[in-house]
């Protein structure tokens, strides 16, 4: 039923795009909306004041169960750009992208970053979807991707609003060196550890930064958290906590943490938070809070459990 549903919407985008584009009044700033909160703070490093954006997700929304409204497309089509993650993380993205026909304005923010499948080698460009458990999407937890990302962003606002080419230019060279400058903290802090494995209570979604430092990564759910670990898994990682001797067990922003407070109390651990970036909850948004802060804390709980000096 929701399939249909969706199915009806899309055919509605192209005269919601009709009737939005008349009824728009420019307000001199671009209007940029995003899917998932990396892209809206990149954006709006990006952008500063000559951008308005939205951030499609509410916030609290846990993205995996996000099924984007009639309003949501309202708000797509009233968008100068629209930027998702890819096609493997949003399918519903890319189909509301392609119907609303808005060439040149809709930003694949993955275009150029190499996809893996999750725990596997890069994946093959083959157009199974992100239930399907293959093409791990959540690149923006490696910071290389995220300079990728950054640039696709920039060149969409420079195409749409050349006039403040040097602007965007400056904001997002700034913003890129922030970037490596986390990623060169990231690799000291990481590099002198007493363990390199790690254990997150939530969906598979740090795949990409397991990679990158070379960490080993085991979670309780598979690429979304849809589905309930089995009885036998949870066996199994309890049993792998005890063997291994890891004291502590992470948590999910956004996910009910039962799965990983039944492993902590049948092993001795301890509770701490892995921060995916999917979205944000309410306060945070409210406080500011960015990606970087977001990552900082993720460092420093790494750190912790992976008992760094």
């Amino acid at each position: 039923m929701k399939k249909f549903l969706f199915l009806f919407m899309l055919l509605l985008v192209p005269a919601l795009l009709s009737c939005e584009k008349r009824e728009q009044h420019n307000s001199g700033k671009l209007k940029v909306v995003t899917t998932l909160f990396p892209l809206f703070d990149f954006a709006r490093q990006i952008g500063g004041d000559k951008i308005d954006v939205t951030l499609l997700l509410p916030p609290g929304m846990e993205p995996h169960s996000f099924e984007p409204k009639p309003d949501d497309i309202i708000r797509v089509s009233r968008a100068d750009i629209f930027i998702f993650t890819n096609r493997y993380m949003e399918p519903w993205a890319a189909q509301i992208a392609e119907a609303a026909a808005q060439k040149g304005l809709t930003v694949d923010a993955s275009r150029g970053v190499n996809l893996y499948k999750a725990g596997e080698e890069k994946a093959e460009e083959d157009g199974h979807g992100h239930r399907a458990g293959r093409v791990d999407p959540h690149v923006w937890l490696d910071f290389d991707n995220d300079r990728i990302m950054v640039d696709n962003i920039l060149a969409a606002f420079v195409a749409k609003d050349p006039a403040n080419r040097q602007y965007y230019t400056a904001n997002a060279v700034a913003y890129k060196a922030k970037l490596a400058d986390l990623d060169g903290r990231f690799k000291v802090g990481l590099s002198r550890c007493a363990t390199r494995d790690f254990l997150h209570g939530g969906h598979f979604a740090f795949g990409y930064m397991a990679r990158r430092y070379n960490l080993h990564y085991q979670s309780a759910y598979a690429l979304n958290a849809e589905a309930e670990p089995t009885a036998g898994k949870l066996t199994s990682l309890i049993r792998q906590m005890r063997s291994s001797g890891l004291k502590y067990i992470y948590t999910e922003e956004l996910l009910n943490p039962r799965v990983a407070e039944t492993i902590a109390r049948e092993t001795g651990a301890q509770l701490l938070r892995l921060h995916g970036a999917h979205n944000i909850g309410k306060a945070d948004f409210d406080r500011g809070v960015t990606f970087i802060s977001l990552m900082e804390e993720n460092l420093k709980n790494l750190r912790t459990g992976l008992q760094c000096p």
